[in-house]
């Protein structure tokens, strides 16, 4: 039977892309992380990586049987978590800031079930889309998307956010449906302003080969409300994370266009100051985001 290690190794190299990547956030050899991958594939019967010289990602038999783990994984380091806090009585005040639609929907609510586990906590969140450098605000933990921006930082990577291509039904309803990402060159396309290369769109088809297409269309927005609006408004088609558009999907008034072509997953951080000593109730808050996030569809 496949032991917690070599789970562990497994999940890492999901999430690294590479089993190069594995090894250094394990702080283990490369060949102990190719080691602990072959025993874990020959006891399940079954290819979970499919490796190349120079990349690594998961079969469609790996890609089911990582989101099984994870979920495994999750709960143990759950209830880890729980064992740890009952072994110590936590107090003072958390400072927390977060993302200004990220953190109310999915971030504040899990402070507040902590603050229940621990009657004596009380949590300051604020919220900002503007990196504010914890060593200055004064927030002992801050949650972003993307990437790292300053490298005196410490980063914990609490999950993936996935993207996607995504048009309303009744926009769908008019246009064909593009096919490829060339496709969208005769498409009108909701473009969000503000960010780097806005009016180029970079895709990952599944087999890992990369396709950048120019896009344009007739109304654009700085703000990523405007654009999903604008978007389910039947203007065009649009960029988004997931999450931010799932209960549209759900619902019928949204579908994803370009399935098997995606935007790169964005990264979802915890940071902190590297030379600030971390109380036990910022390190548990942190354990217990980054346990209960990683089940979440992003």
């Amino acid at each position: 039977m496949q032991s917690l290690r070599e789970l562990e190794t497994f999940v890492a190299i999901a999430e690294e892309g590479s089993l190069t990547g594995a090894a250094r956030r394990l702080g283990r050899s490369l060949q102990a992380v190719s080691r602990g991958l072959q025993t874990l594939e020959g006891e399940m019967g079954a290819t979970l990586v499919l490796r190349t010289t120079r990349t690594s990602r998961l079969s469609d038999a790996g890609e089911r049987f990582y989101g099984r783990v994870k979920a495994i994984l999750a709960d143990l380091e759950i209830a880890q978590t729980e064992l740890a806090e009952d072994a110590r009585r936590l107090t003072g005040r958390l400072r927390v800031n977060v993302p200004t639609l990220f953190g109310p929907r999915f971030v504040v609510p899990l402070v507040c079930e902590f603050l229940k586990r621990h009657p004596e906590l009380s949590a300051s969140v604020t919220l900002s889309d503007e990196f504010s450098d914890p060593a200055t605000s004064g927030a002992d933990v801050t949650v972003r998307i993307g990437t790292t921006p300053d490298s005196r930082l410490v980063a914990r990577k609490l999950a993936d956010v996935r993207r996607v291509a995504f048009a309303s039904a009744g926009y769908l309803a008019a246009h064909e449906h593009p096919h490829r990402p060339e496709d969208l060159a005769s498409h009108s396309c909701v473009v969000r302003t503000g960010v780097p290369n806005p009016y180029r769109w970079s895709f990952t088809a599944r087999t890992g080969v990369e396709v950048s297409v120019a896009v344009a269309g007739r109304f654009e927005s700085d703000q990523v409300a405007a654009v999903n609006a604008a978007v389910l408004g039947g203007l065009g088609i649009g960029l988004a994370a997931f999450w931010q558009i799932r209960d549209a999907v759900n619902a019928g008034q949204a579908s994803i266009v370009l399935p098997e072509y995606e935007p790169a997953p964005l990264p979802l951080f915890a940071l902190w100051p590297r030379t600030r000593k971390m109380p036990a109730r910022t390190r548990l808050l942190i354990d217990f985001l980054a346990a209960r996030l990683a089940g979440e569809k992003l």
